[in-house]
């Protein structure tokens, strides 16, 4: 599969509107002064890298896969999720695998209707038209009804559960084909939907399966920020990350466990987290590692490379939370943070690249993060019972 590079992407933020500028896994370097290698940056690059323009259903797959709204199911007179603006010079496409055009258009920046958001596209009406676009080309996403649609990009799971022996998150709803990532015994994840025996989880641009038999324990995550019972979450999220065994993205995981620890805990009404302060600072006194980061758009070396993955991740959860504020979140550049769906990263590692948020409901949550050092990283946020 032709595979693009995300920090090409990062080079073109200067023509996107200011609330899309970031740079991906930012922090600070500890007086670092070399740049990795070409071969390392080419490994960096190789890691996140994700492929905007194929669609995952035009792959060959053993099984069958979850099945996104298609364009037949609306029409002009669809009920519209949310309002838009798309980027100059964009498409809207008939079909998703041809990429057969159906209107592009030449003008500067334009309002729209969403009627849809898959895991790369979303269903959009401009004018007398409907088609697919790649959400990378959308932004300033606004729910229309505020009380009962979610904000833009919450994937609210149904369950957490853990692996009860190795876990396959395979590509689709069979048990001979390949799988994006194992997963050891014991390891927590959230589950997105259920259909017949198999798990579905969002996995990076995309969607993994798990066969239910391979986890155990499984806890009802509430639908809303009331918990069912005091051992159920009100939010959850996983992202997964890859396990290359080499140095750099080792010390990326390092990283990711170290921010999870610290990022663990009680926070009661009216108190607020700032990541770079609370999960960070970055340094190898506290366990951080050095591992790729982007300063002015240029890879090299830098304690804290992979605590992007952490923030993006707990922000997935926090939008589930109508009672948490956000106070500050930026993303990583147009392209977005590529273990996740476009839109809904938070980069940090500076004044401008944070996450800062508030808990103003009138009861205590506990924030934790989870991760066993084998391609999964989970968010869970529960109701502290008085």
């Amino acid at each position: 599969m032709k595979m693009k590079r995300l920090l090409a992407l990062i080079v073109a933020c200067c023509l996107l509107p200011v609330s899309m500028l970031a740079e991906e896994d930012t922090a600070p370097d500890e007086g670092a002064e070399e740049t990795i290698s070409a071969e390392e940056e080419r490994e960096v690059e190789e890691l996140d890298a994700v492929d905007e323009d194929d669609d995952e259903a035009s792959e060959f797959h053993a099984g069958p896969t979850y099945q996104e709204a298609e364009l037949s199911d609306f029409d002009l007179n669809s009920t519209a999720l949310y309002n838009c603006k798309i980027l100059a010079k964009s498409s809207l496409f008939a079909d998703r695998s041809t990429q057969a055009a159906k209107v592009t258009y030449n003008e500067g920046v334009v309002s729209a209707e969403v009627l849809y958001v898959g895991s790369s596209w979303a269903i959009v009406r401009y004018k007398q038209y409907i088609g697919y676009i790649n959400r990378s080309r959308i932004y300033e996403v606004k729910a229309i009804d505020t009380v009962n649609t979610h904000p833009y990009g919450v994937q609210k799971s149904i369950y957490i559960a853990t692996t009860a022996s190795t876990c396959y998150v395979r590509k689709s709803m069979s048990e001979s084909d390949d799988s994006w990532v194992v997963l050891n015994p014991g390891t927590m994840l959230s589950i997105w939907r259920i259909e017949g025996e198999w798990a579905i989880v969002p996995y990076w641009r995309t969607y993994g399966y798990i066969h239910l038999t391979e986890l155990t324990d499984f806890v009802p995550v509430s639908p809303t920020d009331e918990p069912l019972s005091d051992d159920t979450p009100i939010a959850a999220y996983t992202s997964y990350y890859k396990m290359v065994q080499t140095k750099i993205n080792l010390s990326r995981i390092n990283n990711i466990n170290v921010a999870c620890q610290r990022l663990t805990r009680v926070m009661q009404p009216g108190e607020s987290l700032n990541f770079n302060k609370d999960v960070g600072p970055y340094k190898k006194s506290l366990g951080y590692q050095e591992a790729p980061v982007l300063v002015d758009g240029t890879s090299r070396p830098g304690y804290g490379g992979g605590t992007c993955q952490v923030s993006s991740t707990l922000y997935n959860a926090l939008l589930q939370l109508p009672g948490v504020e956000i106070l500050q979140r930026r993303p990583h550049g147009p392209g977005g943070a590529s273990y996740l769906p476009h839109g809904v990263d938070a980069a940090v590692g500076n004044d401008n690249l944070n996450l800062r948020f508030r808990n103003n409901y009138d009861f205590p949550i506990r924030v934790e993060g989870h991760t066993s050092d084998d391609g999964a990283l989970l968010m869970v946020i529960y109701k502290v019972s008085e």
